[in-house]
């Protein structure tokens, strides 16, 4: 599947963002919401290089939060008409305004947001329209959660056969990897 490089940043902003969602049960070594406040807001849009960020607020981290909460139930939807009702419905309280534009060394490439959109509005719009353009083309089923048991974070399943189970094959995958090697093993010894 042949993605855009801007449709491929913005499938990455909108899979971090997902994973900054607060979990039951986060484990130890993580905070409870990967945006706790307007400094971590900040720093998304600052790793992201999310252009066009001015002086951001309480009811910025809040509209984001909304967004990124609207965004899991795209990656949690159970078919593709839903997953594209959820996403119209994100794009369109983004008032989005399409835009060709050729900035930072990239070639032309559409934002989607109107240019001086809330940050909510611009990962609304863009990630939006990165999360249609995988609709579209026949591969919502590419959304998917981490399979390991203590994890569940998104991930986009660019793997040509669709076969990706988990968010990290060095992490999630590995870990398993290696208990049920460590079980077999324990199992074929006992």
């Amino acid at each position: 599947m042949l993605i855009p490089h801007d449709t491929r940043i913005a499938l990455d902003t909108v899979v971090d963002l997902v994973n900054t969602a607060p979990e039951s049960e986060p484990p130890r070594d993580e905070p409870a919401d990967g945006l706790p406040d307007v400094a971590a807001l900040y720093a998304f849009a600052e790793r992201h290089h999310i252009s066009g960020v001015g002086a951001l607020g309480v009811r910025d981290l809040s509209a984001v939060r909304d967004v990124r909460a609207r965004f899991a139930e795209v990656f949690a939807a159970p078919d593709p008409p839903t997953a594209a009702d959820l996403v119209n419905r994100l794009v369109a309280a983004a008032g989005t305004t399409p835009q060709l534009t050729d900035h930072d060394g990239y070639d032309w490439h559409v934002h989607y947001f109107a240019p001086d959109a809330s940050i909510a509005d611009h990962l609304a719009a863009d990630c939006g329209m990165a999360l249609a353009f995988i609709i579209v083309a026949g591969e919502q089923e590419r959304l998917r959660r981490c399979e390991a048991p203590d994890c569940g974070h998104a991930f986009v399943d660019l793997s040509r056969n669709r076969s990706r189970r988990y968010c990290s094959s060095r992490t999630c995958g590995n870990r398993l990897h290696v208990a049920a090697y460590r079980a077999r093993r324990k199992e074929a010894a006992g």
